[in-house]
């Protein structure tokens, strides 16, 4: 029991909660904690004194729990998105004062935190949605936050989450006040869907190297681990390192390859997805890693046809070839990374064409800069997309920067090598294929939309533009064609 009343609260203390509320106190900012499930909340002040006496009190009940909390209130809420939330809100409000403020940490979908900041402020509470990135890992010890939605909410904690995030040298903590209404909930969302195809180019980069290149675990392990000393250092090049170097406890082997090929998904890919469709933001690379999670679900259904395409002639792997592994670990390194360059332009592109949409004013650079640190896609080629948002705040796609231009340039060639050898070895590298179609058709001053466009006009009477006179114009291709083919 607090003596004084603590600085904010904390409900919800599952993994994430219980170490952002550890995070808080260590920092030396005292905490109130409370679960509907009261051997948790007990759980959490048992680690507190474990991990040094930290500032962590403990309540069994909403009340005592709200109370506890300094005026005006601070809780945050780290549930399960969706109904859990509007009934943690529901149980908090009963106690809450006019000038209190609720922050929801989980992985909301946007629009179901605007609706609860407007229905709170009718209370006279303030709302935040914040997107917390980094896992257990990060909520312990310094995550990337994304808060948006009330900014004088976001006053009420900016001396708490400036100490909280994650710290990187030269560029600060890795929070910012990100915009208003849901678009902490929809930033986080985007970066989550940045996540889904980063993991995707890096499981194609492995397959690759394994199934062409006849690449044993352990040098996967070296190829990654000296991948993330250069161009590609990130999160994500050394958790995969890692992975490589960790052998089977219950038999022979190494780990990863006991480990069943059936990917789970939490939902915010999917919503990437559904919002670029409804942008009509190209997105291929996001859009092929949520298909390459579909599919792998879909084991039962892969034995059955790889028997039967066997019983074809079809092996595992088409060719048997031999290749050059050095060439071949160069030529996926620089494939990589100009299809990740791809897949974050799409993300970028789609938070600025919400941030038109709505009038979040987003700045996509300082996106960047958060990602920098405590977040899953944290990479240090993060830095390089601030520096391209700062050269020009308004530049169209990552892909026309001058700097990323010139890389895409130079790499495009091996590229092309990895697409063309995993396509003639049937090893599918979907991520890398989208991600190089969209480049090239970005790249294309014409494209073969104009047939496209002639056959909607011929079976629809869509109308179509043309290329050398303004209007809208409409054919009867069908009538000229029948007049033709009569005439013959």
């Amino acid at each position: 029991m607090a003596v004084q009343p603590t600085r904010i609260g904390l409900a919800g203390l599952a993994v994430m909660g219980q170490n952002l509320a550890l995070n808080i106190a260590s920092k030396g900012f005292p905490i109130s904690v409370y679960n509907r499930t009261t051997s948790k909340v007990d759980e959490t002040v048992e680690r507190a004194k474990k991990e040094g006496n930290l500032p962590v009190y403990g309540f069994h009940d909403p009340e005592s729990f709200v109370n506890s909390i300094q005026k005006p209130r601070v809780i945050i809420m780290l549930v399960k998105a969706g109904a859990p939330v509007d009934q943690t809100i529901k149980t908090l409000s009963a106690y809450l004062e006019k000038g209190d403020c609720i922050v929801d940490g989980g992985n909301e979908w946007y629009e179901n935190t605007e609706r609860r900041e407007k229905a709170v402020s009718e209370n006279g509470f303030l709302y935040l949605g914040m997107g917390v990135s980094g896992g257990e890992e990060g909520a312990r010890n310094g995550p990337s936050l994304m808060p948006g939605g009330s900014f004088e909410a976001y006053k009420n904690i900016e001396d708490i989450v400036l100490k909280v995030a994650a710290q990187v040298r030269d560029s600060g903590p890795c929070v910012t006040y990100i915009g208003k209404g849901g678009s902490g909930n929809f930033v986080k969302m985007v970066h989550n869907g940045i996540e889904y195809g980063d993991m995707q180019l890096i499981a194609e980069a492995y397959d690759v190297l394994k199934s062409v290149g006849k690449l044993t675990n352990e040098e996967l392990h070296s190829v990654f681990t000296e991948w993330n000393k250069g161009e590609l250092e990130s999160f994500l090049v050394e958790i995969t390192a890692d992975i490589f170097g960790i052998k089977d406890d219950k038999g022979d082997g190494h780990l990863v390859d006991k480990v069943l090929d059936k990917t789970g998904m939490k939902g915010t890919g999917k919503w990437t997805v559904q919002q670029a469709a409804e942008l009509s933001v190209p997105s291929p690379t996001i859009e092929s890693s949520l298909d390459a999670r579909f599919l792998s679900g879909l084991k039962d259904e892969r034995v059955q046809a790889a028997k039967v395409f066997k019983e074809g002639g079809f092996g595992d792997v088409l060719t048997d070839q031999t290749v050059d592994k050095k060439q071949l670990i160069d030529d996926v390194r620089k494939a990589l990374y100009a299809s990740k360059i791809c897949s974050y332009a799409q993300g970028m592109n789609l938070i600025r064409a919400k941030s038109m949409e709505k009038g979040w004013g987003l700045k996509l650079g300082e996106l960047a800069r958060i990602w920098k640190g405590g977040c899953i896609i944290r990479a240090i080629f993060l830095d390089r997309i601030k520096q391209a948002y700062d050269r020009n705040a308004e530049l169209a796609n990552l892909l026309v920067d001058p700097e990323f231009a010139k890389e895409i340039i130079e790499r495009q060639s091996a590229w092309r090598r990895v697409v063309c050898l995993s396509i003639n070895s049937g090893i599918s590298t979907p991520g890398m294929s989208a991600s190089l179609a969209y480049f090239d058709s970005y790249r294309r001053e014409r494209l073969p939309a104009n047939l496209v466009q002639a056959q909607r006009d011929y079976f629809g009477a869509h109308t179509y533009e043309r290329t050398d006179v303004e209007g809208s114009f409409h054919t009867e291709w069908f009538k000229i064609a029948r007049q033709s083919k009569s005439n013959m």
